[in-house]
């Protein structure tokens, strides 16, 4: 028993520090753009008013694809974009094609007129502090738009990153009970430290 219990001890200071090591960047990315997102009169907080807009129209071929998906992939390789596609309007226009493209920093509103095969792009873009604040919520999927799919390959890797980052918290929250359990001179410290927690988090999830 001794034996497997400096194991485990050994194991979860592994833990800590290598899962520590790896959620470092992304635990000061979120520290920062939550402070942005709670606090939006500060200065760095008020990035979409000084936004860059700009308009400009593309020649276009006739977009290949079976689907709006496919066509919208398609209009994006000819205009040399990149970024997660979405569709405002659950149907199109006959004869064009309207989609948003965006990624961090930068959004694009096409419109696709495939009569007179040219594509109007009114582009935004923002600065260091937005592309923080839109990381903070950047998924390719939203709750009440079913129809909206992660079709952007760098998406599925950010959200792949954001689902380890919370198994990383959980497995260094339970290695962290570990080591509290482990030390009898910091019982009483760390029971106090638990139920102010649980207490807090239990208010604003119950009201």
């Amino acid at each position: 028993m001794r034996l497997s219990l400096k194991t485990a001890d050994t194991w979860n200071r592994k833990l800590h520090y290598y899962a520590g090591l790896y959620l470092l960047f992304f635990l000061w990315l979120f520290s920062l753009s939550g402070l942005i997102i709670n606090h939006p009169n500060w200065p760095m907080a008020n990035f979409w008013a000084s936004r860059k807009q700009e308009r400009f129209e593309r020649p276009l071929r006739p977009p290949a694809g079976a689907t709006d998906l496919d066509r919208a992939r398609d209009v994006l390789a000819q205009l040399g974009l990149s970024g997660e596609i979405d569709f405002p309007a659950p149907t199109q226009e006959p004869g064009r094609l309207a989609f948003r493209a965006s990624r961090p920093g930068r959004m694009w509103e096409i419109q696709a007129d495939l009569d007179r095969h040219v594509a109007t792009v009114a582009a935004t873009t923002v600065n260091g502090w937005g592309v923080l604040h839109i990381l903070h919520t950047f998924s390719g999927v939203r709750m009440n738009e079913p129809r909206m799919t992660r079709d952007w390959s760098v998406t599925s890797v950010w959200s792949f990153a954001m689902d380890a980052l919370a198994v990383g918290l959980i497995g260094m929250v339970l290695g962290g009970y570990w080591m509290w359990l482990r030390s009898a001179r910091r019982l009483l410290a760390g029971a106090l430290a638990a139920a102010a927690g649980c207490a807090i988090a239990a208010f604003f999830m119950l009201g």
